[in-house]
């Protein structure tokens, strides 16, 4: 038997032969850090200016950011906020769904709308809920938010149209 030969009945782990390509690579992962909503005061201003909708396994609130005369307390953007109340279950439970629901947020985050406020409040049936169907509805939620949000933002105003050049008479 040749010193490099494995024995058939011993198990082993083939090296990949193709080499790495870095242009094969899923695009960079993204963040919720910027996104989210952090601070107690942002929960109630939304909840407060928001309106209560339903889904299958959530209830979600939208509510449009102040406006930009603000700017040193808020910056524009959109942003998210995730709620697990101790009704959902034991501290590991509740962790479980945020996490779930982070992922699969974070893998949409091009579909919240902008310049709302977004809050997720899930159902004990979230736990068990297949992570392919949870995404799927987080996504309907994020579209509906943002075709709500396109219909309540004021129209934007008519632009003008340039004015003629007049040409100067020759002296």
């Amino acid at each position: 038997m040749p010193t490099n030969a494995v024995p058939a009945n011993t198990s082993h782990v083939v090296a990949m032969t193709t080499p790495f390509q870095p242009d094969q690579c899923p695009s960079p992962r993204q963040s919720l850090t910027g996104a989210r909503l952090r601070k107690h005061a942002d929960y109630q201003r939304a909840y407060a200016a928001g309106r209560k909708r339903q889904s299958a396994s959530m209830s979600w609130f939208l509510a449009p950011r102040p406006p930009a005369g603000d700017a040193a307390k808020f910056q524009a953007g959109s942003r998210v906020g995730l709620t697990a109340g101790k009704v959902l279950g034991k501290a590991h439970e509740r962790n479980r769904i945020k996490r779930r629901m982070r992922e699969a947020l974070r893998r949409h985050l091009d579909l919240l709308p902008a310049g709302c406020d977004l809050i997720l409040h899930p159902r004990r049936t979230v736990l068990n809920l297949d992570f392919r169907k949870l995404e799927a509805e987080i996504v309907r939620i994020l579209q509906q938010a943002k075709a709500e949000a396109a219909r309540s933002a004021p129209p934007a105003p008519p632009r003008a149209a340039p004015r003629p050049v007049k040409a100067e008479p020759a002296l």
